[in-house]
């Protein structure tokens, strides 16, 4: 049976809600804006070197993913593997979701709450309680079914800001989770080039070690035949062994990256492996954004300016707190004391109306939140800014180190001909009776090191070049954090 409300009843709560309705437009606390930073028209290596173009929207670093600009089969396949099993990303994901389901709950908190009930109860009053007007101790049967309404008109904003303060937390996890997945591409990149690095360093010094070989043939030759001493042979053996435990040491740090990387595609140690292939030196070109696009590509600053916008809300759930709560309460149903009266007409019972309540006195309570949501917020804007720095410094320290790496280089190259040329010399030397032993050893040692110092500045650049790419966000980008329809979306994924 309907339970019918009195038409002028009706007409004061629709009065009631529309009044609630004008007034929820106002909302305590400031209105976000994101906080100002200073920002450089260019970077300052940039103009020094003169080497770098501006970034447009056709650069690679806007599309796809920035790792296979390197051009590596194997490197593209490690880079698909992170996001699917690495377990930091997870955890991260896990972190997203339930920042989420936080904003879902806060936005519940702007529709009324109902409740239904029913319920049968058997009972004797006491005759001499003083609601049994009738003195009678028989037993009676209370049946009752209804549904009451709360609703928390939102006058001042707090379920609001709570609202705003809860989806920029979750956009802050969200940015928090690419960053994440940026630095563990990253760190893939690096361990994955210094391992080939090593590859490249221990296939130079097995070549080393037959050229070594040779030489210690050639000196005991020699000393057999009466032209070098036992300590040319000595010397040349020296050689020798101290160039096999540098090989040997270089497969412990080997060993350390294979399985670095191991755990960053998700997988034992025991089970993966990576067979030596040439290292390739060659680096991709690389273009440079503005300093003020970098505010929208790196995620880390995205997560620090969403963690602002959360604190600037919860000064208005701080303010709203010194003003009146209005909650507009209805309940309705029927009530007998048996099944044939309990649907009836007269058994209905209704009630209606608001309920408003204010704190007057809360011993500085208020006072105390408010302060403390002003600092946090103080405090988010100084880390905001902070990061933003730290942006601007990445982006600088590696153009910087790419610039000089490059001149390196090519002194390098030159220093290697030119050790070539001085160990083609004074072998020849040697093997003409010209020159002692200790002469092509020195030239030898010098020419291992000058090769291998080669291999590390490679190593460096491809390293720099990685941690370039990753200062600038890679191809991330702001309108990759979900929008506040997307973190409230019932059903949304994390992942992108």
């Amino acid at each position: 049976m309907m339970v019918r409300f009195p038409m002028h009843r009706v007409a004061l709560l629709a009065l009631t809600a529309a009044f609630a309705a004008a007034l929820s437009a106002c909302k305590v606390g400031p209105d976000y804006q994101r906080p100002t930073v200073e920002t450089p028209a260019e970077f300052k290596e940039a103009l020094a070197s003169g080497q770098w173009k501006t970034a447009d929207p056709n650069d690679r670093t806007d599309r796809g993913r920035w790792w296979t600009a390197y051009q590596d089969p194997l490197l593209d396949d490690l880079q698909k593997r992170v996001d699917a099993a690495n377990q930091d990303i997870v955890t991260a994901e896990a972190q997203f979701r339930q920042a989420r389901a936080l904003a879902q709950g806060a936005r519940a908190g702007l529709m009324p709450t109902v409740v239904a009930g029913a319920s049968a109860t058997r009972l004797r009053r006491s005759p001499n309680a003083y609601n049994n007007p009738s003195r009678n101790g028989d037993p009676v049967t209370d049946l009752s079914l209804g549904l009451d309404v709360a609703w928390e008109m939102d006058i001042w904003g707090r379920v609001r800001r709570t609202v705003e303060s809860r989806q920029a937390s979750a956009q802050a996890f969200a940015a928090e989770l690419d960053n994440l997945r940026l630095s563990l591409h990253a760190e893939l990149a690096v361990d994955y080039f210094l391992l080939r690095s090593l590859d490249a360093e221990r296939d130079l010094l097995e070549r080393t070690i037959v050229a070594y070989r040779k030489a210690l043939e050639l000196t005991r030759n020699r000393f057999e035949g009466g032209i070098a001493s036992q300590g040319d042979v000595s010397q040349a053996e020296t050689q020798l062994n101290a160039t096999l435990a540098q090989m040997q040491d270089l497969g412990v740090q080997r060993a350390q990256l294979e399985h670095a990387i191991a755990v960053l595609v998700g997988e034992p140690p025991a089970k993966f492996a990576l067979a030596p292939v040439p290292f390739d030196a060659a680096l991709p070109e690389t273009p440079i954004v503005v300093p003020s696009a970098l505010l929208e590509r790196r995620p880390d600053v995205a997560a620090a300016e969403r963690q602002v916008a959360a604190a600037n809300a919860q000064i208005g759930v701080a303010k709203a707190a010194y003003y009146p709560t209005l909650v507009l309460g209805a309940s309705a149903g029927v009530q007998g004391t048996e099944m044939s009266n309990w649907l009836e007409l007269p058994s209905r019972f209704w009630s209606l109306g608001p309920a408003a309540a204010m704190t007057l006195f809360d011993g500085g309570r208020r006072k105390a939140l408010n302060d403390q949501a002003q600092a946090a917020y103080d405090g988010t804007v100084s880390s905001y800014r902070q990061t933003v720095l730290s942006a601007f410094a990445d982006v600088e320290d590696n153009l910087a180190a790419l610039r000089v790496l490059a001149e390196e280089a090519q002194h390098q190259d030159r220093a290697i001909e030119s050790s070539r040329r001085s160990l083609r010399h004074t072998t020849l030397r040697y093997e003409g009776g010209a020159s002692n032993y200790l002469d092509v050893a020195i030239t030898q040692a010098i020419t291992l090191g000058i090769e291998r110092n080669a291999i590390d500045i490679a190593r460096r650049r491809k390293v720099a070049s990685v941690r370039l790419i990753k200062a600038m966000g890679g191809d991330w980008k702001t309108a990759d954090l979900p929008s506040d329809k997307d973190v409230i979306a019932r059903g949304a994924t994390p992942t992108r």
